[in-house]
């Protein structure tokens, strides 16, 4: 026989996306700087930093690589040669089909 375990009405599994993040008061981060800095490159978690209840800044984590962006099409756009210099047809601006 099967047991099965009971649900609790209400609770739902919470990701850690979803969570708020944490708020800390000004005093307390310039005493645990360092500790807060290592947690947030840790966990990648979010830290508010307030002064007086009111949000002053946030400490996040550093993106892994940002992208260059001198350089970030290299290999990607291709030649098709001179775009500028007058093609070999010769044409009117008021041709009767462009009216």
């Amino acid at each position: 026989m099967a047991i099965k375990k009971k649900r609790r009405a209400g609770k739902k599994g919470v990701s850690l996306l979803m969570l708020q993040p944490r708020e800390i008061g000004a005093a307390e981060f310039k005493a645990r700087c360092l500790e807060l800095m290592g947690e947030v490159e840790r966990l990648g978690t979010e830290i508010v930093i307030t002064r007086h209840r009111k949000p002053v800044a946030r400490l996040v984590p550093i993106a892994d690589q940002p992208s260059k962006f001198c350089g970030s099409l290299a290999g990607v756009v291709t030649y098709e040669g001179d775009l500028i210099s007058p093609v070999d047809v010769t044409w009117e601006a008021d041709e009767p089909n462009l009216a």
